[in-house]
C-alpha cells in the first residue's frame, strides 16, 4: 500500500488508464490519494477526501508516507490565482485547494505562495458568507468531473462550496442524494440546502444549492443562478424548464 499527493493545480481522474478515457472526477494540488494499483504510466488510486476512485496519469502525483496523509490543512483558498511553488516555479490553484503550512513528499516539498486562506467556523454559516462562497464559482463553465474554479460539473460544485463550509460530502449527485436530513417542503429550505432532480428514469442526475425557497445556483451549462419552484428549475434567460425537482436534503 502506498499513498501520494497531487503536485498539479488540478489532475484529471479517468474511468480507464488512458488519456482517451472519460474524466470521472479531478483531484487538486495538495488533495491525497492511496495508491492501488500501477499500470505502465498511470495509477489507480482512491481521494482519500471523498473516496473516489479511479486511475491518473502517476507523474502528476508524488509519494508521501501514510502519516503525512493524516495532516490537516490549515484552510482553503478562496480567491482566483492563488499561487504555490513547485521546484521555485509559480503555480496557480483553484479556489477550494486545501493550503498546508509545508507538505513533504519523496521528490517535492509543496510550499504555498502566501494564499488568501478561508477557514470556516461552523458558527459563520450565515447566508451572506454561504452565498458569498458559492458565487466563487459564478459563471464557471460546465465541466463533466470538474470539481475546479476552471470548469465544474454539478455535485462538484456543490461538494467543493460545502467543503469551503467543513462539511463533507460524496462526490457524484446520487451519493450526494442519501447525505444529509430530508426538507419536506421547498417553502422550508434555507440557503445552503441542497435540491436534487431526477431523469424519467427516476435517476438522480442533478444537484444545486439552493439561495432562497425561488432561487437556485447550480452547474448547467455554467455556473448560474436560476428560479425553482415545487416542478423543478426554470431558467431565468430562456423560461424553460430544465430540471424535475426530486428531493431537497439539509447539510448544516
Amino acid at each position: 500500500m502506498s499513498f501520494g499527493v497531487c503536485i498539479v493545480s488540478i489532475c484529471p481522474i479517468r474511468k480507464e488508464p488512458s488519456h482517451k478515457s472519460e474524466m470521472v472526477s479531478q483531484l487538486l494540488f495538495g488533495e491525497f490519494v492511496e495508491v492501488l494499483e500501477k499500470e505502465k504510466t498511470f495509477s489507480r488510486i482512491r481521494g482519500l477526501y471523498d473516496d473516489y476512485e479511479g486511475w491518473i496519469q502517476s507523474n502528476q502525483a508524488d509519494e508521501v508516507t501514510q502519516e503525512t496523509t493524516q495532516l490537516q490543512p490549515l484552510g482553503y483558498t478562496y480567491k482566483h490565482k492563488s499561487k504555490a511553488i513547485l521546484k521555485e516555479e509559480k503555480l496557480y490553484l483553484s479556489v477550494a485547494t486545501p493550503v498546508f503550512k509545508e507538505l513533504p513528499a519523496k521528490n517535492f516539498t509543496l510550499v504555498y505562495d502566501d494564499p488568501l486562506i478561508w477557514t470556516a467556523d461552523n458558527e459563520l454559516r450565515d447566508d451572506y458568507i454561504i452565498k458569498s462562497i458559492a458565487l466563487l464559482y459564478i459563471n464557471t463553465p460546465y465541466l463533466w468531473g470538474g470539481k475546479s474554479s476552471s470548469g465544474i460539473d454539478c455535485s462538484g460544485f456543490t461538494q467543493q462550496v460545502l467543503k469551503l463550509l467543513n462539511i463533507k460530502i460524496k462526490r457524484d449527485a446520487w451519493q450526494q442524494a442519501e447525505q444529509g436530513q430530508p426538507v419536506g417542503f421547498l417553502q422550508e429550505t434555507i440557503c445552503g440546502d441542497l435540491a436534487f432532480f431526477d431523469n424519467d428514469e427516476g435517476r438522480i442526475t442533478h444537484v444545486g444549492l439552493m439561495l432562497t425557497p425561488e432561487t437556485i445556483i447550480h452547474s448547467s451549462g455554467r455556473v448560474r443562478i436560476d428560479k425553482i419552484d415545487n416542478m423543478g428549475i426554470i431558467n431565468s434567460d430562456t423560461g424553460e424548464r430544465t430540471h424535475k425537482l426530486r428531493t431537497i436534503r439539509r447539510f448544516l
